[in-house]
């Protein structure tokens, strides 16, 4: 004679597999895996609520947790970004460099918007394949489960901050030095996003492929409130015409020291010479 199950008993089954995967333990032969907070596991919990790539697989379960996690959240959160743009700006003199020796070596046979785009693909070119390709070449071998397409799909939704949390490396039964895979993995995330954000900077940099210089330039009307916010039309002192703000700046003795700052427009493709940030870019007359 055989058991037979009713629903309220497959019902309660369940929960109890859903309990225990929540605290690291496997649905799978019963393996248990290291809790979910060792240092190795919180570290990497930490850095996707941070990162706000929240894989959602690990939740605090207790409400002290929950509060905990959201005042780290308030706080984690802009400081990270603070963190990340401090660390995008130190790479940018590197690759301020490399631009300057493509216009040293390119500028006598290409227009500056050309050599701009060299060299926006060759950071997209180290993106692709040293924070793309190779990880998702190392997944692929470490994880037992994962080809190299689930692993490249990993490292595109992690770093791109989607975080769906199908996939997470060092979740695996039996996985050897777990530890510190995880943390291995949670300076990847960091270091990747950062130079993400070196790579979205360089493009911003070029006006032709600044699309916010498509929305910023719609056709103001003559309301002098937009056109003072705007910068464009003479309303006095410290106001200029067109493209062209000027302001004077006075010291203890009266010398005057006036700041043009130019704004380009679409068609403008400034030398690789200048690497300011076009935003940044200004003419300081003294």
């Amino acid at each position: 004679r055989f058991f037979s199950p009713t629903d309220d008993d497959l019902e309660l089954l369940l929960d109890e597999v859903v309990r225990a995967s929540n605290r690291g333990v496997s649905a799978s032969r019963n393996i248990t895996g290291g809790p979910n907070w060792s240092f190795g596991q919180s570290l990497f919990f930490s850095s996707t609520v941070v990162t706000t790539i929240g894989y959602g697989h690990v939740t605090p379960l207790s409400k002290p947790g929950k509060l905990f996690c959201m005042m780290y959240a308030l706080l984690g959160i802009p400081l990270t970004l603070v963190l990340l743009s401090a660390l995008v700006e130190r790479l940018l003199l590197p690759a301020t460099a490399l631009l300057r020796s493509l216009n040293a070596a390119l500028g006598h046979l290409y227009r500056p918007f050309t050599i701009r785009l060299v060299h926006l693909m060759i950071i997209v070119t180290t993106l692709v394949l040293f924070f793309l390709v190779v990880p998702a070449c190392v997944f692929a071998y470490v994880e037992p489960d994962w080809d190299f397409l689930d692993s490249f799909y990993y490292c595109f939704i992690s770093l791109t901050t989607i975080g769906l949390g199908d996939y997470i490396p060092g979740d695996s039964p039996g996985q050897p030095y777990r530890p510190l895979y995880k943390v291995a993995t949670t300076f990847y995330l960091l270091i990747g996003l950062t130079f993400l954000m070196l790579t979205l900077t360089v493009f911003y940099d070029i006006p032709q492929l600044n699309l916010s210089t498509v929305f910023s330039s719609v056709k103001m009307d003559d309301d002098p409130e937009k056109m003072r916010l705007s910068g464009s039309g003479v309303m006095g002192p410290g106001y200029g015409i067109g493209g062209l703000v000027m302001r004077d700046d006075y010291n203890h003795h009266d010398q005057r020291r006036s700041v043009v700052h130019i704004r380009p427009h679409l068609d403008d493709s400034p030398s690789p010479e200048d690497t300011t940030p076009v935003h940044a870019r200004d003419i300081r007359v003294h």
